[in-house]
């Protein structure tokens, strides 16, 4: 039987529903979201774009900042603490990778805890890994949540993550191991180190990849019943119209012969990712009108 499609825009949308009800819960008070850009990347537009039709469709106030390519560190970082001290900002992303010349650990370390919405501060990483309330990166926490609820719960299963990137695999194992709902399992993360990858991916529960390389997981990498969720974005080119089109990281036509569900690209976890985000930055909101 052919898997189930796990819908990421109706989830994203459900979302956001709800956010439009926190919001209005506010008194008036308007959640801000300041957008840090170095340069013009186009590869970057569509996500922007996306994450300012989420804040208008919710209510949230956005601006997107953007700085020269040539930036230095310390101009950059007097822009984020600029952005820090902006009362009408709640939330703060940079916008990821930074240019070689710079370091994005300096960059992350100088958002206020308060306001990393993206979850990429230090201190919200090490916040995530002891198990305290923090902001998760925004990808990660939407691979969570699609699964919770599209009644895929990870609790008690076997996950598999391969990839361990600071904005995926890493913090999606962190999440996924504390002993709380819709988490609470046994997580094995695979890398470019990793021996007989198919035999480990063949034992998960709920296989998540997470590579940046089209199509690497292939269907003799699956288990029959498996759920399997595609974080992978990667331009290819159509053999029969030679335009380029969107893929994830999973052999999606013949995955799907073998999983139980399986999210597609485009429309699995890039919507929820940014609703996601979204509901950090009403989160972020929230705590300061309460303080």
């Amino acid at each position: 039987m052919p898997a189930e499609i796990i819908d990421g825009r109706s989830i994203a949308a459900a979302i956001r529903e709800e956010l439009k009800g926190r919001i209005s819960a506010l008194d008036g008070a308007v959640p801000g979201l300041a957008v840090l850009v170095m340069g013009d990347d186009p590869s970057a537009q569509s996500y922007l774009r996306g994450i300012a039709r989420g804040c208008e469709a919710v209510g949230i106030y956005t601006e997107t900042v953007r700085l020269p390519q040539d930036t230095t560190q310390e101009l950059l970082e007097d822009a984020i603490s600029r952005l820090n001290s902006d009362t009408r900002f709640h939330g703060i992303i940079l916008q990821l990778p930074l240019p070689k010349h710079l370091s994005s650990l300096r960059a992350q370390s100088a958002v206020s805890p308060d306001k990393d919405v993206d979850g990429t501060n230090p201190v919200s990483c090490g916040r995530l890994l002891l198990g305290e309330e923090t902001f998760f990166p925004s990808t990660a926490y939407g691979v969570k949540e699609l699964l919770v609820r599209s009644g895929h719960s990870p609790e008690g299963c076997h996950v598999v993550i391969c990839g361990r990137s600071n904005i995926v695999g890493k913090p999606l194992a962190g999440i996924l191991v504390q002993k709380q709902p819709g988490a609470n399992a046994t997580v094995t993360v695979c890398h470019t180190g990793t021996r007989n990858l198919p035999e480990i991916t063949r034992s998960a529960d709920i296989l998540v990849a997470a590579i940046g390389r089209p199509r690497a997981i292939t269907a003799d990498m699956v288990r029959e019943g498996a759920v399997v969720v595609d974080v992978g974005v990667n331009q290819v080119e159509d053999p029969t119209t030679g335009k380029s089109r969107l893929v994830g990281d999973v052999d999606f036509d013949a995955v799907a012969e073998k999983a139980v569900a399986i999210t597609p690209v485009p429309g699995g976890t890039g919507p929820v990712t940014t609703a996601m985000l979204l509901t950090n930055t009403v989160v972020a909101a929230e705590k300061l009108l309460a303080r």
